[in-house]
């Protein structure tokens, strides 16, 4: 095998492993982020039910309220 032939073949296996180690980071980095997603949905939906069952406490029942005075 001629020296030139060797030498790019070495270049392109370098270049295979540098591009394998790329994916497999961003592969983690997606598996990082959609967890991260997951638990931020979770988070805001335990946040919205919980405003929701605080609601009733901000508002009061309009037909529990004494009239006002001047009734």
């Amino acid at each position: 095998m001629s020296a030139e032939l060797e030498q790019r073949i070495v270049e392109l296996e370098t270049r295979l492993a540098f591009q394998e180690q790329a994916l497999a980071e961003l592969s983690d980095a997606l598996a990082a982020a959609r967890i991260e997603a997951a638990e931020n949905a979770e988070l805001l939906r335990r946040t919205l039910d919980a405003m929701k069952q605080s609601r009733g406490e901000f508002y009061a029942d309009p037909s529990e309220e004494p009239p006002p005075p001047h009734y």
